[in-house]
């Protein structure tokens, strides 16, 4: 398996930074240990990284996916789980040089992963229509099938290891139960969900999504309760221990606090504007998020403080220039440097573009589809890329999807990077 390999990261005597910075993607999932002395994260930039809140330093960077680590979560025991993109789960045991055991069997991306609070089991949520029971004694997995849609966006454990929740795309909250019992719709909303939290104490479950209401699913009879959190989607959910706070993360980047059990909004937290992806409590009440701008946050959740200063990624000089294209190619950033260093970016470096042939960066990872094109990048095929988008022009991509329909912003992108990356 490509890229099975553990790439130790030796820190020097740093002074403890309120945010921890190392990915080169957005950050796409958080988890905290259960004694608070780790945080997990991982990235678009195909990487995890295991993180040391007291000394605000990297421990290790992981690497054992083909594609995004969309989901992270710890066990009990201190082992960890990462999953990606390209549809495995790796487990690992603190310490050790490469995954204890890879997990395959989704036909589609994974979106989500939970660990069993006694250890007995992951759980796993893709975009192939099912959720996963992975058992850690070697037995065979489980396959729970009932969402319509493809995307199952989110999945959980209750906390006596008794049953799964998940939810989807097809805007039903499920109930699987883990030792007999038939499975259980417990609502329906109409509207993709996105995120899920399980809550203490057998209270239910948190779910949102794209209207941007989150809603307390009782497991029993009992309504549906909102909160209402704004028009704008939702993307990540968090219960702190005690279930007495809840935290929203939405595409706009702010992330809402809910006291429980009354729902009561008690402080919008403001980052620096870009999408929250990811959101979980550490043992003492501290809150983790993580976002486009490739930063993992910290944050007071009792006072809303921003642990450190809350600044926004630094911009190259030429994104920060008036020229009309920078503010096209400012979508880009996130993942490509127009200068020769890729720095652990999840796209490669954009130096020497034009007249480049695809897949060619000295030591990036290119997917093998893409390093079978017979591409060259100019003016006309960076167009096409940008009209048709990358899956339907290089099939095989990681690129996330997009396109540039407005013919003069496209223009103005060319023009930017043909100045640019020519430098």
């Amino acid at each position: 398996m490509r890229g099975l390999v553990l790439l130790l990261v030796l820190v020097a005597a740093l002074p403890a930074r309120a945010e921890f910075r190392g990915h080169g993607g957005p950050v796409k999932a958080i988890a905290v240990s259960p004694d608070g002395g780790r945080v997990l994260s991982g990235s678009f930039d195909q990487s995890a990284i295991l993180w040391s809140p007291g000394r605000g330093a990297a421990e290790v960077v992981l690497r054992a996916h083909d594609g995004a680590v969309n989901a992270v979560a710890f066990l009990p025991d201190g082992r960890f789980a990462t999953a990606g993109e390209e549809g495995r789960i790796a487990l690992w045991q603190p310490g050790a040089s490469r995954p204890e055991r890879v997990f395959e069997g989704h036909g589609a991306k994974i979106a989500s992963l939970a660990a069993d609070p006694s250890g007995r089991f992951l759980v796993s949520a893709a975009w192939d229509r099912t959720v996963r029971l992975w058992p850690l004694d070697g037995s065979a997995p489980r396959v729970f099938e009932g969402h319509t849609e493809n995307a199952v966006n989110a999945v959980g454990v209750l906390a006596d290891g008794s049953a799964i929740v998940s939810a989807g795309y097809d805007g039903t909250v499920r109930l699987w139960p883990v030792e007999g019992g038939a499975p259980r719709v417990l609502a329906e909303f109409g509207l993709p969900q996105n995120a899920l939290a399980v809550l203490p104490g057998g209270a239910g479950v948190a779910v949102a999504g794209a209207d941007g209401t989150v809603r307390l699913v009782p497991l029993g009879e009992g309504a549906v309760r909102e909160l209402a959190g704004g028009a704008a989607p939702i993307i990540a959910l968090a219960v702190n221990a005690g279930g007495t706070l809840l935290a929203a993360g939405g595409i706009r980047g702010s992330v809402a606090i809910w006291s429980l059990p009354e729902g009561r909004l008690l402080r919008t937290l403001t980052g620096p504007g870009v999408p929250v992806w990811a959101a979980a409590f550490a043992p003492d009440g501290t809150l983790f998020t993580g976002g486009t701008d490739r930063r993992v946050r910290r944050w007071d959740a009792a006072t809303g403080a921003h642990l450190g200063p809350v600044t926004p990624e630094e911009e190259e000089p030429a994104t920060a220039s008036d020229h009309p294209g920078a503010r096209v190619f400012r979508a880009c950033a996130a993942c490509h440097t127009l200068t020769g260093d890729s720095a652990n970016r999840a796209g490669p470096t954009l130096a020497g573009l034009f007249g480049r042939r695809i897949a060619s960066v000295p030591d990036y990872p290119y997917s093998e589809a893409l390093r079978r094109m017979d591409i060259v990048w100019t003016r006309e095929t960076l167009a096409a890329l940008f009209t048709l988008g990358p899956a339907a022009y290089t099939p095989g991509t990681r690129m996330p999807e997009q396109t540039v329909g407005n013919r003069e912003d496209l223009d103005a992108l060319l023009d930017f990077l043909e100045i640019e990356t020519r430098r």
